[in-house]
């Protein structure tokens, strides 16, 4: 299993907004990726700041994502965040979340 991390700087009062983006936008839009997982997203106590998660059966499968959609999840995005999103990506080696990790390791 291979994972993304997206680390957005939040505009003043915004994270109310990426909620409601991630559920009703972001979402559908993953879950019409192939190799798609899951998604976590975490807002910092100061809503300054998120991190997004995702989970993808193959790296193939997060970059064909990154190259598909990715724009369009950051036109979305638009009005909320600041600046260009940090994205680095991961293997994963562990989880503790069995109804995400049913593959096998990268």
């Amino acid at each position: 299993m291979f994972g993304r991390q997206v680390t957005m700087k939040l505009k003043a009062n915004a994270a109310t907004e990426l909620t409601r983006i991630a559920k009703s936008e972001i979402i559908p839009i993953l879950r019409r990726q192939k190799g798609f997982r899951d998604e976590t997203i975490f807002i910092a106590g100061d809503r300054a700041e998120a991190i997004a998660n995702s989970s993808w059966d193959t790296a193939e499968d997060a970059e064909a994502y990154s190259q598909t959609g990715y724009p369009e999840v950051l036109r979305t995005l638009a009005n909320t965040i600041e600046g260009i999103p940090t994205v680095r990506t991961f293997n994963l080696v562990t989880s503790t979340c069995d109804r995400t990790f049913t593959g096998k390791l990268s």
